[in-house]
C-alpha cells in the first residue's frame, strides 16, 4: 500500500538546481518560517494536487511567503492557476518577490486580503492550505496568526465546512486529528490520499503556553506525540461518491500511533 509515506528522518523535497528558497531570517511574529514543514507541504502539493491532472483552478488559504507552492510549481507540469490569499503584508511582499523572480505570475497569483472575507460562491473546486494548528487558550503567541483555536483545529474545520469538492490540508497529530477527520466525514468527505511524516517540535510549537495546551489535549486523548516528535499529514479530502477507497480509518490509526 503506497497511500502514505512515513520516514524516520527529515523530509527533504528535491529541488531544481537553480532553485533558491526565500530568505528564512524573518522576524518570527511576521512571517512563518519552518523550512522542514514548508518542504513537506510542497511535497504533498506536488504529489496529491498538482500532478493529479484533476484541478486547473486552485485556491490557497494562507499563502505565507509562497515558497511551498513555488517549489511545487517549479517541479510539476501544472498548467492551471493558483490564487493564494495572505493577510500579512510582509509575507505577501516576500511571496511577490519570489513569484516574479521565477516568472510564475501566470500560475500563482497572491491576494493581500482575508480569505474569509470572500463570498465563495460558486464553490471552490480545489482548496489547499497549511492552516494554523497551534492549540492555545488565546492568540497571544510568538506568532498570533498560527493560533488554531483551543484544540488547534478550529480553522481547519472552518475550511472543511466550505463545501469544496477537493481539499488538501496539513493536519497535526497534536491538534485533535480524530475530531478533525470525523468533522470532515460529517461534511461528506472521504480521505482519498495522504502522506504522513514525523516532525520535530520547533520554535512555535515549543512556546510554553502551546506545550501546556498540547499536554492538556493529550490527557483528553486529543493530542498524540512522543517527547521528540509528532506526526504531520498532508490529507486529500474529496467529495466523490465513486471513490475507490476511503482511507480515513488508516489515517486515524497513523495519526494516533504515538
Amino acid at each position: 500500500m503506497n497511500n502514505f509515506l512515513l520516514r524516520s528522518k527529515k523530509v527533504v523535497a528535491l529541488r531544481p538546481q537553480n532553485y533558491a528558497p526565500p530568505e528564512t531570517n524573518y522576524a518570527p511574529r511576521k512571517i512563518f518560517s519552518c523550512p522542514e514543514e514548508s518542504q513537506f507541504y510542497s511535497q504533498c502539493l506536488e504529489r496529491m494536487v498538482l500532478n493529479s491532472g484533476d484541478n486547473n483552478s486552485i485556491v490557497e488559504f494562507g499563502a505565507g511567503d509562497g515558497s511551498p507552492v513555488i517549489n511545487s510549481l517549479l517541479k510539476s507540469q501544472f498548467n492551471g492557476v493558483i490564487h493564494g490569499y495572505e493577510l500579512s503584508s510582509q509575507a505577501y511582499e516576500a511571496a511577490q518577490f519570489q513569484i516574479e523572480r521565477y516568472k510564475l505570475s501566470h500560475k500563482y497569483i497572491i491576494h493581500n486580503s482575508c480569505f474569509f472575507d470572500r463570498d465563495w460562491q460558486p464553490k471552490i473546486s480545489c482548496l489547499i492550505a497549511n492552516p494554523p494548528y497551534l492549540p492555545a487558550i488565546n492568540s497571544d503567541l510568538y506568532m498570533p496568526a498560527l493560533h488554531g483555536g483551543r484544540d488547534g483545529a478550529s480553522i481547519t474545520k472552518q475550511l472543511l465546512a466550505l463545501d469544496c469538492q477537493s481539499v488538501m490540508l496539513m493536519i497535526s497529530a497534536y491538534s485533535d486529528p480524530v475530531g478533525t477527520i470525523d468533522h470532515a466525514i460529517a461534511q461528506g468527505y472521504q480521505v482519498a490520499d495522504f502522506i504522513a511524516s514525523p516532525m520535530s517540535f520547533g520554535y512555535y510549537s515549543s512556546e510554553p503556553k502551546v506545550k501546556q495546551r498540547i499536554a492538556e489535549l493529550h490527557k483528553q486523548q486529543k493530542a498524540f506525540y512522543s517527547p521528540n516528535i509528532y506526526l504531520l499529514a498532508g490529507v486529500l479530502f474529496k467529495k466523490q461518491p465513486n471513490l475507490k477507497a476511503d482511507l480515513s480509518p488508516e489515517l486515524i490509526k497513523i495519526m494516533t500511533a504515538l
